[in-house]
């Protein structure tokens, strides 16, 4: 059941994509002629976790906004873990054009966080959703699994049964919170997911991206934008900030809102 009426009379609701019942939120333009901002949450996360983050950044820009919680997360439609492998190009491959096909966007700009950012870079990679998009952002983004990554992801699980990590993570999925934890604790720690690797999808990106991580990273190493800017077949520019960890956008808010606000300027101004 796709919305009814203008994309501008809706702020929050639910819509029903691929089978499954997804939460989202609107946020509208300022003025017409903006890509609209499509936030693409981590693999812990849902529309809550962003916080005032997508709202900040669509008053720098101008932009309208959707953020939306995956299945399995917050609100949307519970998933029974462990997850299919193959879930993130799942993700790209077919709900992310049928949600922008739900709401008639057409012109995007993806900012993505962790497992958001690695299916920001599956949509651009695919010959589907990249014409709409202008720019995807990428924050602490996975390519390949590093042996960091597991060891951030066991350490994850400890302190969701022995550190209250399940109590916090409950105010943001409520009934979905034992779901969403292990549909990704489990599936990242799968023996099979340890090949999984999607630098063969780089050389296909012609969309341009910025790609932002943390020096203090606990899921990453500077191996993962090395590799972004190394094979992608369009431009990338790649933002490393000290004093930063796994998500930037709060552990240094205010230079990762410049950083995007300026390149979604530059993606958003019309061509010469």
């Amino acid at each position: 059941m796709a919305p009814q009426g203008t994309a501008a009379d809706f702020t929050d609701g639910f819509i029903d994509i691929a089978g499954d019942r997804l939460e989202y939120r609107r946020i509208p333009a300022a003025g017409e002629g903006r890509p609209t901002l499509v936030f693409l949450h981590e693999g812990l996360g849902c529309i809550a976790i962003w916080k005032d983050f997508p709202d900040r950044l669509a008053a720098a820009t101008g932009c309208g906004a959707l953020i939306y919680s995956r299945r399995g997360y917050g609100a949307s439609s519970p998933v029974t873990p462990p997850r299919p492998i193959d879930y993130l190009h799942r993700e790209a491959d077919i709900v992310l054009p049928a949600l922008l096909d739900a709401f008639g966007l057409t012109d995007t700009v993806l900012v993505g966080h962790s497992d958001g950012a690695s299916i920001a870079l599956l949509a651009v990679a695919g010959p589907l959703l990249a014409p709409r998009i202008r720019l995807a952002i990428a924050e602490a983004p996975h390519v390949f699994v590093e042996d960091v990554t597991i060891a951030g992801i066991r350490a994850a699980g400890d302190l969701y049964h022995n550190g209250g990590l399940r109590e916090r993570l409950k105010r943001l999925h409520g009934d979905n919170v034992d779901g969403a934890f292990h549909g990704w604790h489990e599936t990242w720690l799968t023996p099979a997911f340890r090949h999984w690797n999607i630098e063969d999808r780089l050389p296909s990106i012609r969309t341009p991206l910025l790609v932002i991580q943390g020096v203090g990273d606990e899921y990453a190493t500077a191996a993962q934008y090395d590799a972004i800017a190394a094979r992608s077949g369009g431009p990338v520019s790649v933002l490393v900030l000290e004093g930063c960890g796994h998500t930037p956008h709060r552990d240094r808010a205010e230079a990762v809102l410049a950083a995007m606000a300026e390149a979604i300027g530059v993606a958003a101004r019309p061509a010469a």
